[in-house]
């Protein structure tokens, strides 16, 4: 049997340690016990951003905000998806997130933060949405394993209702927040249509081969 390598840990602010082990030519990125993504199971995050695209009114030059960037399979789905005039900015609160995607998993990253259409801000996804007004065409968050702040205890706000109506003043009309969970949630689908988006929630499979878990996304439209 292949033992894990434990390849680096990143301290993250108000929360615990992140460890990336690798096994077997695959990454895991570790919380506690908790594994928070693998580059085994990619098809729900890539299809958070596909699916995302694919309802925005202007897919072509369109302005979206990632938080955070994980593995980079949901940046790397929507670069697929996007045309050259599109913005992408990812916000990504732990910076050795990046510095792990440049280094020992550059191979999986395949380039996407080179692509002059992404702006990389080491900032607090939750700040980085409170300071826009009207600005994105699609807001896409992969932070936490759902809608409860599991990485950090402050992503909490980024749930509730006013953390929910900052999000929709970030949007522009017609601007949609994509957001990913490892299960459904009743209780944030309500809170979502309660803040006044129109709701669609989607369940996927985890593998792009359509095995695996479920998971859940939700698509919340502002009118």
């Amino acid at each position: 049997m292949i033992p894990r390598e434990l390849v680096g840990v990143a301290e993250v602010p108000g929360g615990s340690p992140l460890r990336l082990f690798r096994h077997d030519g695959d990454f895991m990125i570790v919380l506690d016990r908790d594994e928070l993504m693998s580059s085994r199971m990619s098809g729900s995050e890539a299809a958070l951003g596909a699916m995302t695209c694919g309802r925005l009114r202007s897919p072509a030059d369109g302005r979206l905000l990632i938080g955070g960037y994980g593995m980079g399979f949901t940046l790397r789905a929507v670069l697929a998806q996007l045309g050259p005039s599109a913005r992408i900015e990812v916000a990504e609160l732990v910076p050795e997130i990046i510095e792990w995607a440049r280094g020992p998993m550059q191979a999986l990253a395949d380039g996407c933060l080179d692509d002059p259409r992404v702006e990389v801000v080491i900032d607090d996804v939750a700040g980085v949405i409170a300071a826009a007004k009207a600005s994105y065409d699609a807001i896409l968050l992969d932070v936490d394993n759902g809608p409860d702040g599991l990485t950090i205890a402050a992503n909490d706000r980024l749930y509730t209702s006013r953390g929910l109506q900052a999000a929709r003043a970030a949007l522009r009309p017609g601007g949609i927040l994509a957001v990913w969970s490892a299960g459904a949630d009743a209780a944030f689908t309500k809170r979502l249509k309660a803040c006044g988006f129109a709701v669609e929630e989607v369940r996927v499979r985890a593998r792009e081969n359509g095995k695996g878990p479920q998971h859940t996304l939700w698509f919340a439209t502002k009118s």
